[in-house]
């Protein structure tokens, strides 16, 4: 995501400024406001966001640890923990940075400790590192600062960082075997194009004769694969850059994440994944007191996909016209009609936030079921994709000999 400089001043009247990553300048608006700082102004920059630790200059550092999801997990289970046993903020802070073994996560503590004890709020020293927090979980402390129900708002960060957790470790692991076999594939093919094909072309032209059309096909296919892999490579990589370039802009990562919910097989996984990170992020904003447009907005930054996030963004919109949450879900088109009908009752019975919290779990379960499925849906793919690669291979390079050998009959 592109990085903006932001200008503003808090609470106290001070000039904050800094750099966030965000989707869009609105984006990063509303993480500034929601961290306690009135906005002045926001503009792109090529800047690095704000690392852990602070500091100015530029440091290079081999093998340099990072904050990483599990660490932000961690750190939310055991903040909740000395919060409700009654320990102090600075106190619980100072426990958790000494017991810690990263030494970037211990940084970013320490940096944080600094930040409460100049006078700033918890939120708005957390969103000093935009790389470890999200504007979502900025946003969650924000609130239960406003309710004092902070401990609670942590117990859920950690539930919601743990269902996230869960569901990528799923779908890596489903994706394994498959991966593995494509790219076991992949690298059959380029040694049977290098080694050897050129070997047995060598025996067919001393033939003399005219050879079958698939033999000539995978004779040429080789002779480009050695003649011109520089400009394969070079293709390659370009190409590889390029997409990345692409997928990386507003319009690119739109439209590439709505391709994704259209594979087959994965796609509809993605969608069902991606529409239980709404579910469950909605129920948690809803439950801890945000209001829905607040709460969609932020909702949209957390979902992780261009394309749904329109979606709920022009929900967000049309609630704020006034219309009812089932009428924007089912102008949205990606809810199936239980998941509405679900939505219906919720709102109906001022329950919403539950059945949010159904819809999350029931969806989560699909992906499960998905997932435990997913090599058994892409087995058939794989088995006939290598079956069609043998019997091209087979075809090319047995058909020659064979019309070798009713020749050799013949005479």
């Amino acid at each position: 995501m592109p990085n903006f400089a932001y200008r503003g001043r808090n609470g106290a009247g001070e000039i904050v400024q800094g750099v966030m990553e965000g989707a869009t300048a609105g984006a990063v608006a509303d993480l500034i406001v929601g961290s306690g700082v009135t906005p002045i102004e926001i503009k792109p920059t090529d800047a690095s966001p704000d690392k852990a630790g602070g500091g100015s200059g530029v440091k290079f550092e081999l093998f340099k640890q990072k904050v990483e999801h599990m660490d932000v997990l961690l750190f939310s289970r055991q903040l909740h923990t000395l919060l409700r046993a009654g320990v102090p903020i600075m106190r619980a802070l100072a426990g958790l940075q000494e017991s810690n073994t990263n030494s970037a996560m211990k940084n970013l503590l320490q940096d944080v400790r600094e930040s409460l004890d100049s006078g700033r709020e918890l939120s708005l020293s957390l969103a000093r590192h935009p790389l470890a927090f999200t504007p979502f979980y900025l946003s969650m402390v924000r609130v239960g600062e406003m309710t004092g129900r902070l401990e609670e708002v942590f117990i859920r960060l950690f539930d919601h960082m743990a269902f996230e957790r869960f569901m990528q470790e799923q779908v890596r692991s489903a994706l394994r075997y498959p991966s593995f076999v494509v790219a076991a594939m992949g690298i059959a093919i380029v040694i049977v194009n290098i080694f050897v094909i050129p070997a047995f072309a060598k025996v067919f032209k001393s033939f003399g004769a005219q050879l079958p059309l698939m033999t000539r096909v995978l004779i040429g296919f080789s002779d480009f694969m050695l003649n011109y892999w520089p400009m394969l490579l070079v293709g390659s990589v370009s190409a590889f850059v390029g997409f990345r370039a692409w997928k990386n802009t507003s319009k690119g990562r739109y439209i590439w994440d709505r391709f994704k919910l259209k594979i087959p097989i994965a796609g509809k996984i993605i969608r069902k994944a991606t529409l239980a990170r709404f579910a469950a992020s909605f129920a948690l904003a809803s439950r801890s007191g945000v209001p829905i447009i607040q709460a969609l907005t932020n909702v949209a930054e957390t979902v992780d996909n261009a394309y749904i996030s329109a979606k709920v963004e022009k929900m967000r919109d049309g609630v704020e016209r006034g219309e009812s949450i089932l009428r924007t879900s089912i102008s949205a088109g990606v809810f199936t009609p239980v998941v509405l009908q679900m939505i219906a009752v919720g709102e109906e019975s001022g329950a919403l936030d539950d059945m949010m919290k159904e819809i999350a779990e029931m969806y989560q379960g699909e992906v499960e079921y998905e997932l435990k499925t997913l090599a058994q849906q892409i087995e058939p793919i794989l088995i006939v994709s290598l079956g069609i690669m043998v019997l091209i291979l087979a075809l090319g390079i047995f058909l020659p000999l064979w019309d070798l050998g009713k020749v050799a009959v013949k005479k």
